[in-house]
């Protein structure tokens, strides 16, 4: 159909499409084409379009719409991606399998579907998986500009806590020494390293402190990572009073480490405490934990209390921000 276009050549594509779109220009219902060395970017309103660019007519096709698995089954989907790994979890095999059909019939990137099989499990936080289509379960994860390399067979990682390592990983100032003491394949640890902080990532999982080292170099930050694996019990007594931030993403056993946290806590310190606790008391017990473990040797202010998601019914994952300021 013929629409306006602004017309440029192609090694010009790019600048030109973000300044189109950044003006609202773009008509979206049609696609950009190449031909012959120009690229045609279908506008809303020719005469809106800035004087320096050349607005022309063509015959731009329309814009197809990527298929998704609800479109194919009619119906919405509860799935997750881990780079080109789809995540389902369904009770009724026959079910997975017709979702996993969907979702490699979609416009999804997607070579591998998985079921949950199990529960999380063991110290190492793994769980069992039925492959429903395709082989591999290793994939490359990308989040917030940064790549993870990680096999879900022999590691945890959830994709559904982006956010909120986002948050707190949008704290942490350049020089900040950080303890990440569960660190699995470096989700806190390499973007604390990326802004700037010298970060040590421990973890029990050997797997995971494998790609965690593929990671850092993926991520260009083995400068300021250091990688270790082994119980963070023992890791902790080689970093007393070291951390200005100490990250504790282990919900169901956190409390368990306070001691070695407030041992690696420098003078003036943030803890990130994760938790799950029922919908009554969600903070109560976490709180009470922490101040147990560092008063009277720290002042203690939460600075933040927040629900993550929901977790089971009645239940919430969340997290305490806590500043241990010594006395």
């Amino acid at each position: 159909m013929d629409v306006p276009c602004v017309r440029v050549e192609q090694s010009e594509g790019e600048t030109t499409r973000k300044r189109l779109a950044d003006a609202e220009l773009l008509d979206d219902e049609y696609a950009i084409t190449g031909d012959e060395g120009w690229l045609y970017l279908p506008v809303t309103d020719a005469d809106a379009v800035p004087g320096e660019f050349t607005v022309v007519t063509y015959d731009a096709p329309t814009r197809r719409t990527p298929t998704t698995p609800a479109d194919i089954l009619g119906e919405d989907l509860s799935y997750e991606r881990l780079g080109d790994v789809a995540i389902v979890d369904e009770d009724e095999p026959a079910r997975a399998r017709e979702i996993a059909r969907a979702i490699v019939d979609s416009d999804l990137p997607v070579e591998t579907v998985v079921d949950r099989a199990s529960k999380i499990q063991g110290e190492l936080r793994v769980r069992d998986w039925t492959v429903l289509v395709g082989e591999e379960t290793e994939t490359v994860h990308r989040e917030y500009g940064h790549e993870f390399a990680l096999d879900l067979d022999t590691v945890y990682f959830s994709p559904r806590l982006a956010t909120e390592r986002h948050r707190v990983v949008e704290q942490v100032q350049p020089g900040e020494h950080v303890f990440d003491m569960f660190a699995g394949v470096g989700p806190f640890a390499i973007p604390a390293a990326a802004r700037g902080g010298e970060v040590v990532a421990v973890d029990l999982n050997e797997a995971a402190v494998e790609y965690l080292r593929e990671n850092a170099r993926r991520n260009d930050t083995t400068a300021q990572l250091t990688a270790v694996q082994g119980d963070v019990r023992d890791v902790g007594e080689r970093y007393h009073d070291w951390a200005d931030r100490v990250v504790m993403n282990l919900p169901h056993s956190a409390e368990e480490f306070l001691d070695t946290a407030v041992a690696v806590a420098g003078d003036d310190c943030v803890l990130h405490y994760y938790d799950i606790q029922h919908e009554d008391d969600r903070f109560g017990p976490g709180e009470r934990a922490i101040r147990a473990a560092a008063e009277p040797a720290y002042d203690v202010t939460v600075e933040e209390r927040r629900t993550v998601r929901s977790y089971a019914p009645h239940e919430y994952n969340v997290c305490l921000d806590v500043r241990l300021t010594r006395a």
